[in-house]
């Protein structure tokens, strides 16, 4: 008989290396790969490195086009690419900076420590007013709400009798 006895991780260590994609996450991936991959490449960076309490990350866009092999302008169009179709919220923090916030509807993150860049657990505070972060309210109520069925997501045709999304 084994009389050591067996420790359990802490609740924020289970499933270190876990990030959940939903189906709504599937679908919106699909979509991102037919319509634009090097989207498709950031969003999936965005999603693997969020943090996993707010399922947001902050980064500057020259981090994210090293991260993703892309040149820093790359990075500001498909950014603004990704608000403008809002499949991201994007607040500005600073000069480069942004909170890049995903749907947790699509993708959830678990705690990690294995990643090759560090997230930091943080309480930013912008102002509304800032002229980049204008429309702040309404991106995050796009995102965040909560009809009766999944939220639509642009360029995918739906059955409106079974909610079924046609590619």
């Amino acid at each position: 008989m084994n009389m050591r006895a067996q420790v359990e991780p802490d609740d924020e260590q289970k499933n270190s290396n876990f990030t959940q994609v939903y189906s709504l996450g599937w679908k919106r991936l699909r979509w991102l790969m037919a319509e634009k991959p090097t989207a498709a490449q950031l969003y999936t960076f965005l999603a693997e490195n969020m943090d996993s309490d707010g399922g947001v990350l902050v980064a500057s866009q020259e981090v994210l086009a090293e991260a993703t092999g892309v040149s820093e302008i790359t990075v500001r169009r498909l950014t603004k690419w990704l608000e403008d179709n809002n499949v991201i919220v994007r607040i500005r923090v600073g000069n480069g900076v942004y909170a890049y916030a995903l749907n947790p509807n699509e993708v959830w993150k678990a705690w990690n420590t294995t990643k090759d860049h560090a997230v930091f657990r943080t309480k930013t505070l912008v102002k509304k007013r800032d002229r980049h972060n204008s429309q702040v309210a309404r991106r995050i109520q796009t995102m965040m709400k909560e009809a009766a069925g999944e939220p639509e997501l642009p360029g995918l045709d739906h059955d409106p009798e079974t909610g079924e999304v046609k590619l």
